[in-house]
């Protein structure tokens, strides 16, 4: 069965977001782990989180996706950021884990001129003071589209990341389709190459989720913007074709596309329609 989802607002408490999920006819979805462009976050009372809890379990919700705010930059040499991601990244684990919540995805960050190397070696550092043995969550390492300074842009960084870390066990790897196309990964003429390859450089058990975006920009644009599902340069055979490749088709997916929920929910819908027709 297709797990798909969107990403959704939790404005209104996150029991209302799973209920929302429902009415979309969606089996997952992504939340923002605190607020994606600052530090605020919200504590649930135990009633609502038995009520989210109730939701997705009658529903039979697949794996959910927590994303860490963009002002996160693990990466970073400069010394406050860096502590305010290292901050980030150990609260939000704490949080998500404590409701259950599968994976969490970042960006790996940018190094912002220290070099990617010095960089790499700033995400395992702060990754290691912010994980545990004891946690259920898994880690997500995003890939990029290598726009400026942007680590993960390579399957190789994303590897040397993990090879980095003390629990690289608890270490995955989200796959967005507009942030590989714009890096320069073909996946529309290739899409078995491209998995070959990141199954050669990972191996394809480390891959968790897929981010499902078209993009606006075109192949190796190294340029990070979500088109509508077939409305962009990746387009929606190719994009069908991930969903339903015999590597990624149990994987949970999750829509980024640039609309509301309603817009969502009439993505998700198209998308059931297109692979019943074929």
């Amino acid at each position: 069965m297709l797990t798909i989802g969107a990403h959704m607002s939790i404005a209104g408490g996150i029991a209302k977001t799973a209920k929302n999920v429902v009415a979309m006819k969606a089996n997952t979805m992504q939340i923002f782990s605190r607020n994606p462009r600052g530090s605020n976050y919200r504590n649930y009372e135990q009633k609502e989180v038995d009520a989210f809890q109730d939701i997705r379990r009658r529903h039979g919700f697949g794996p959910l996706l927590a994303h860490a705010p963009y002002t996160m930059n693990l990466a970073s040499g400069n010394e406050k950021t860096y502590e305010f991601a290292c901050m980030v990244i150990q609260e939000d684990l704490v949080r998500m884990d404590a409701l259950g919540i599968e994976n969490l995805v970042f960006h790996p960050g940018s190094h912002t001129g220290i070099g990617a190397d010095a960089g790499i070696r700033n995400i395992i550092r702060g990754l290691n003071q912010a994980m545990t043995e004891t946690q259920n969550i898994t880690v997500l390492l995003e890939t990029m589209s290598g726009k400026g300074t942007e680590i993960g842009v390579t399957f190789e960084e994303l590897r040397q990341i993990r090879d980095g870390v003390r629990f690289p066990e608890n270490i995955g790897v989200c796959l967005d389709t507009c942030h590989v196309f714009a890096a320069g990964y073909d996946i529309v003429h290739d899409l078995d190459g491209v998995l070959e390859e990141f199954d050669q450089v990972l191996g394809l058990p480390l891959l968790r989720a897929v981010h499902l975006n078209d993009s606006m920009m075109p192949f190796g644009s190294h340029k990070d913007r979500h088109a509508a599902i077939g409305a962009g340069e990746i387009g929606l055979d190719a994009l069908l074709k991930v969903l339903t490749h015999p590597a990624l088709k149990d994987l949970p997916f999750y829509l980024e596309t640039p609309f509301d929920e309603e817009g969502h929910g009439k993505e998700i819908a198209m998308l059931r329609e297109e692979l019943d027709s074929r």
